[in-house]
């Protein structure tokens, strides 16, 4: 015995989703690329033994960059969900 066929308007009906107030535009992309960047030439710099500036790189990388990327607001017209 097979199940029972659902019908599409089942399958189309969803909790409608809670508006939190993050929105992602160009300047958080800016923001985010520029994080992963100096992420990764702080651990190149590590990789390499540099005790100064990989620390530094990295830091400012996972406290300042990242974070702003995701506290930046985007645009409100047609950016975000």
């Amino acid at each position: 015995m097979s199940p029972p066929k659902q019908t599409r308007s089942r399958l189309q009906r969803r909790a409608p989703e809670a508006d939190l107030g993050f929105r992602w535009g160009p300047t958080s992309s800016l923001f985010l690329g520029l994080g992963v960047v100096v992420l990764v030439a702080g651990f190149v710099a590590l990789s390499k033994g540099s005790i100064t500036l990989a620390p530094l790189l990295l830091v400012f990388g996972y406290l300042v960059l990242i974070p702003v990327s995701l506290l930046i607001r985007g645009r409100k017209d047609g950016s975000g969900e």
